[in-house]
């Protein structure tokens, strides 16, 4: 990419988030990210350069080496024209979802993030002439915590994400609860992980996105969004997943479709065998919860059903979902075990202010900085450095819970005999695919008091509410059995 010979016309809005946007390039495999920020904060050229490198030098040094190099693309830092970069802004801005205008595109400092476009084949330069199919999955923290430091025991029963959605929706954030449950997708039990992905097909929220050929087909951008149209879908998927049996139309072909995207889903989440370190992670005490969730749908229909809730069968170690759980596990001590340390972190920072480049809280993202996250020990021995560590590893695992995982899926050639890339089979056809992670910035330090006072809402709204009324109904039936009570006299 010559950066000289820029054309804001070659480009177009791919996507945001909180804290960045992405345009993709119409013809070659790329994408631009630019950091965004509120109207009255400016930051210097310099910082925002040395913001972009930490973004690079965290995910080269730290998330590959955890989930292997073939699934983490760092990408690197371009200075653009600022002409090119003004343009570019008022081209895309119709295009850029109201909620998410709050903050702007940063047009000073000319510097970006050039990285390969994760919804094409992770193999060819230039976009194929072929069909591809993307879909991107934010699978969330997988794991209840089973730290000692935890006050409610609600938290040992029910995983984070269920107990949210209720806040959301209460909030207006989300029209109405989804049945996605973590833990399910994260189970490695099929049939577990089928309910998991069609429920974030039903209820999409923020956690799934479809893309065909690089354009978003299937996704809510926001709460206002219209509710999932699955014929519009299977429309789309009927050239990749056209079923076997012939159909063509109607509610039993979309079902079919549908049914052969979560399969095809399913078989690429559960394969992979490229080389990562997570599993030096393993041996740390208290990385293991309990396999379900008590607030997850399929939990509860199955106890309706008066059956036992299928044992987690368990992630394939070579797996992508397994390695991202391992490092989500690096959260050893929950919140409310992490915030007093960080509050001892911070005592020591305002004494000796001098010291926070030493404790590299803000970089640099190196190997000693990698090498200090694997002290998996939970003993407390009352020092700055053990409640750095614990900090540093909860900023990491944060990241890991809020990743996203991008599968590209194209349908093989009659003469891919020769292609070296993996292959997933369907009942019509196969696909060539490639597994990625995006959304990898290293959580902010400033952000630890900020989670601890959420937590501590997320929970309590929720025993306010559900677990409340769960109490009241179970109480309810119990009076009425006691009113029902045959009592025998004696004549």
């Amino acid at each position: 990419m010559d950066e000289g010979k820029m054309d804001e016309n070659e480009w177009r809005y791919h996507g945001e988030g909180n804290k960045s946007l992405v345009v993709a390039h119409a013809q070659r495999c790329v994408v631009l990210r630019f950091l965004k920020f509120p109207p009255n904060r400016k930051k210097t050229s310099e910082e925002i350069f040395q913001h972009l490198q930490n973004i690079v030098d965290f995910g080269k040094n730290v998330m590959k080496e955890f989930l292997g190099e073939n699934y983490v693309h760092c990408g690197e830092v371009v200075q653009l024209p600022l002409d090119f970069v003004k343009q570019l802004c008022l081209k895309i801005q119709c295009e850029r979802p109201e909620s998410r205008c709050d903050k702007d595109l940063d047009t000073l400092s000319g510097y970006a993030l050039c990285l390969p476009n994760l919804a094409r084949l992770q193999t060819y330069q230039f976009a194929e002439r072929r069909p591809i199919l993307c879909v991107e999955i934010k699978p969330k923290c997988g794991f209840i915590p089973s730290s000692s430091d935890v006050t409610h025991e609600l938290k040992h029963r029910v995983c984070r994400y269920c107990m949210h959605q209720h806040l959301k929706v209460a909030t207006g954030k989300w029209k109405q609860i989804s049945k996605y449950c973590p833990l399910d997708l994260y189970s490695g039990n099929k049939q577990r992980m089928y309910f998991a992905l069609k429920s974030l097909l039903q209820e999409a929220q923020n956690n799934l996105k479809i893309f065909k050929n690089g354009e978003l087909i299937y996704g809510c951008k926001d709460a206002r969004s219209p509710m999932a149209d699955w014929s519009e879908l299977a429309h789309h998927l009927k050239p990749f997943f056209f079923p076997s049996n012939g159909l063509a139309s109607g509610p039993h072909c979309t079902r079919a479709v549908i049914r052969e995207l979560v399969r095809v889903i399913t078989r690429v989440l559960l394969s992979g065998s490229d080389k990562g370190r997570a599993g030096a992670l393993r041996s740390g005490p208290g990385l293991r919860g309990p396999p379900v969730c008590e607030a997850s749908p399929f939990s509860r229909s199955l106890r309706c059903q008066g059956k036992n809730t299928p044992e987690r069968s368990g992630l394939p170690k070579g797996c992508l979902l397994y390695k991202t759980l391992q490092v989500q596990m690096l959260d050893l001590l929950d919140i409310e075990g992490l915030y007093p340390l960080y509050r001892r972190v911070e005592r020591y920072l305002e004494e000796f202010p001098e010291e926070r480049k030493t404790l590299q809280i803000d970089g640099p993202y190196d190997e000693a900085f990698y090498q200090r996250l694997l002290d998996l020990s939970t003993e407390d021995d009352g020092t700055v450095a053990f409640a750095l560590t614990k900090v540093q590893q909860y900023r990491v695992a944060m990241t890991a819970k809020d990743c996203s995982i991008m599968i590209a899926l194209s349908p093989c050639l009659q003469d891919a005999s020769s292609d070296q890339r993996p292959v997933v089979p369907s009942s019509r056809s196969r696909f060539a695919f490639s597994v990625s992670v995006l959304d990898l910035d290293l959580k902010p330090y400033e952000s630890i008091p900020h989670q601890y006072k959420l937590d501590s809402k997320i929970v309590n709204y929720y025993l306010k509410t559900v677990h409340a009324k769960d109490a009241t109904v179970m109480s309810t039936r119990f009076k009425e059995s006691e009113d029902c009570t045959l009592v025998l006299h004696k004549v």
